[in-house]
């Protein structure tokens, strides 16, 4: 038989429990930071844009104002980068030689072409042009030249009625002041918002710089960058001397048009200016650093006999 348990009890006296306090909740601690949860710092600076420029042939960093002393030419590989037209014209003529010519000219939307005004204006503000091609009277050196220079920066260069007007009186006012003409090309060719109006430039152009050779006149051609089209159909092409920049690309069509018209495969590098120096069509590649020099080396042997009937 199992003992029975007795609680001793108080007579008459209620019992009372305590009461119960509820204790305050301590402060939060910090969590410790778990191992290999906080990324390492980077030690990688933040560079400020506007300062250096990757070339993209051989990946060098270049300070912006090494790149812009050097004529936008790669110190190390020399890789030729897109330039102004202004800053082409600073690079070549005698200091404050250079007199613009129809500098207010501009396009009109005469075939009312879809977003082709608005086009235009973007392109004006970018570039503070009228239109793609700046053009004037300088001095090179000891010669005074008729200088046209195309701007890629606007609509890519394209040649509109307002290009083809300025070169032709370019040509023109050369033809008739006797002065050799450069015009440096840099062009995807005709204005296709113009229609038949950009394919007339063809003509025109080409024509006024057939009167300017009947004179004995020089005219040398400079391609650079890229030129095509009715721009290299015309008078990029025409040229006593044509030069070309390391690299340009050059041509009427693009590559791909092409192997889809004849289903042929095309040589490496075949719009390349190497390639089409080593096939006849240019006559020399020069670097735009040696550039001016020479021009004025090719004005002295071109206007040579000009000067000695002279005298």
């Amino acid at each position: 038989m199992e003992p029975s348990l007795f609680a001793k009890k108080s007579v008459g006296v209620p019992t009372i429990e305590p009461a119960l306090t509820v204790p305050l909740k301590p402060p939060a601690l910090p969590l410790k930071p778990k191992l290999g949860s906080s990324k390492p710092k980077s030690k990688k600076r933040d560079i400020p844009e506007g300062l250096w420029t990757k070339c993209p042939k051989c990946s060098t960093m270049i300070y912006d104002k090494e790149l812009d002393t050097n004529l936008k030419v790669c110190p190390k590989c020399s890789h030729h980068f897109p330039i102004s037209a202004r800053e082409r014209i600073h690079s070549l003529v005698e200091t404050c030689t250079f007199e613009e010519m129809d500098a207010d000219m501009m396009s009109v939307d005469v075939l009312k072409f879809a977003a082709y005004e608005g086009k235009l204006e973007r392109d004006r503000k970018a570039t503070l042009l009228k239109d793609a091609v700046v053009t004037g009277l300088c001095t090179i050196g000891e010669h005074r030249a008729a200088l046209g220079v195309m701007e890629f920066s606007f609509m890519g260069g394209s040649m509109g009625s307002v290009v083809g007007e300025k070169l032709t009186r370019l040509i023109e006012r050369a033809t008739e002041k006797e002065l050799p003409v450069i015009i440096i090309s840099a062009s995807g060719g005709a204005r296709m918002q113009e229609g038949a109006f950009s394919l007339m430039q063809m003509a025109k152009t080409s024509a006024a710089l057939a009167y300017h050779a009947q004179r004995r006149l020089p005219y040398i051609s400079i391609l650079t960058q890229s030129d095509y089209g009715g721009v290299m159909a015309s008078y990029a092409s025409l040229g006593d001397l044509i030069l070309a920049e390391p690299g340009a690309l050059i041509g009427f069509a693009g590559p791909r048009v092409i192997k889809d018209t004849t289903q042929a495969e095309l040589p490496p590098g075949f719009q390349t200016a190497e390639f089409l120096m080593e096939h006849g069509l240019i006559d020399a590649i020069i670097s735009r650093n040696d550039m001016k020099e020479k021009l004025i080396g090719y004005m002295d042997f071109l206007t040579a006999g000009k000067k000695a009937t002279a005298s």
